[in-house]
């Protein structure tokens, strides 16, 4: 049997360990290491400088759905029901395979709202109404099934 590259249509992603919620579109999964240039007096051999490990950074994260009539979440969500300070929720983000079974699992620690972006109308338009949450996080941890 070949091993063929899993598509990308069918995932589920849940909030706060809470039932799957049904989005038609995940971006930002994206970590990555900044360099840090070092050079001193002493590296007469080089004029390259030493390239060293810094801080780890990961991009926000934007997930899309349709609106739903009476589903206010997101910006109850986003105004923390008028308290101040910030809900944070873990959220994790699984890719499955064609038997509903987890191939890789993005766990997203320490997540809260930062932007909700509503749909663009337009009169003559044949879309659903898709409504974006952007997220920033404290961390995520990627696993292979």
């Amino acid at each position: 049997m070949a091993n063929y590259p899993i598509p990308v249509f069918h995932f589920s992603v849940s909030l706060g360990g809470g039932a799957p919620i049904g989005f038609s579109e995940v971006s930002g999964l994206t970590q990555e290491v900044q360099a840090i240039d070092y050079r001193d007096g002493l590296m007469s051999y080089t004029t390259l400088p030493l390239k060293r490990p810094g801080l780890k950074k990961a991009s926000n994260i934007t997930l899309k759905k349709g609106y739903i009539e009476k589903d206010n979440n997101f910006y109850d969500w986003l105004n923390n029901s008028g308290n101040p300070g910030v809900d944070r929720r873990d959220l994790t983000i699984t890719l499955l395979n064609d038997e509903n079974n987890p191939v890789f699992v993005w766990s997203i620690t320490q997540a809260w709202p930062v932007k909700i972006e509503g749909p663009g109308l337009k009169a003559t338009g044949n879309e659903i109404a898709i409504e974006s949450i952007e997220l920033v996080h404290e961390g995520m941890k990627v696993a292979a099934m």
